[in-house]
């Protein structure tokens, strides 16, 4: 998928802060070396060269759009255009720590990909890592469930796979490979301007896989077949807001 790194951008505060509430979790020491896994625009890169400004941190992502936004936004960090779920060899070794904010769930076969990160860290280094856990939320209901009627199925031959794992699973993988291990989840109430901002914020995301397989004048029709629903699902409160719920699972690892 080709990211667009204005349109995620769009909900920067909102997509930023569990980025900064892992960043405070890690205690990290003199770190020299920090890895930013599918590091986006730049906004995780930015707040952990402000935690740690001696360190060398290199942001890493797949997306050519997403690495020329974030080198204008952070011209003194190294990004790399890197796909995770394939190779790390571009990103080298010798990590203090890695950090991965809201990337892993794009990336398939956890085990593997959690024990190439291990294999860059220092002992004693730090895994810190955020992925969303929202997937029974409505929103994504509303969208899997509109993708599989018959007037929109034929599109989508290839729907979108959930890779996250559950928490007990992650723990074993884990703590195989670390000697301390954290785990929290964490429920955001996002407060958007309207109902229609739940569809401006999936554009970049979670539809965006299924945006990317309709033609044309198509794209408008599902997202509007989405936004019917979304209506329901997400009342609006007394004051015309609405309250966005989104849950997100976080663990930090110290390397052994």
């Amino acid at each position: 998928m080709d990211w667009n790194s204005e349109q995620y951008l769009k909900f920067e505060r909102e997509r930023t802060q569990p980025a900064i509430d892992l960043i405070n979790r890690m205690n990290i020491k003199n770190a020299g070396k920090i890895a930013d896994i599918g590091c986006g625009p730049g906004n995780s890169s930015e707040i952990l060269k402000k935690a740690y400004p001696k360190a060398h941190v290199i942001g890493a992502d797949n997306s050519g759009n997403m690495l020329t936004a974030a080198k204008k936004r952070c011209p003194d960090i190294d990004f790399i255009l890197c796909d995770v779920s394939k190779s790390l060899y571009k990103l080298g070794g010798g990590f203090d720590a890695v950090f991965s904010n809201a990337c892993l769930q794009w990336v398939p076969e956890h085990r593997k990909i959690l024990a190439e990160l291990f294999s860059i860290m220092k002992r004693g280094g730090v895994l810190a890592v955020q992925v969303p856990y929202n997937f029974n939320e409505p929103i994504h209901k509303i969208i899997n469930a509109t993708a599989a009627l018959p007037k929109w199925k034929k599109y989508f031959t290839s729907p979108r796979i959930f890779y996250t794992l559950r928490p007990e699973e992650y723990y074993d993988i884990l703590s195989a490979n670390a000697f301390e291990v954290h785990m929290w989840e964490t429920t955001y109430y996002h407060i958007l301007p309207s109902q229609r901002s739940i569809l401006e914020w999936y554009r970049s995301t979670g539809m965006k896989p299924y945006l990317d397989a309709l033609p044309g004048a198509m794209k408008t029709v599902f997202e509007n077949d989405v936004m019917e629903k979304v209506k329901i699902a997400y009342p609006l409160q007394k004051d015309g807001k609405v309250l966005f719920k989104f849950p997100r699972l976080f663990f930090t690892a110290v390397k052994k």
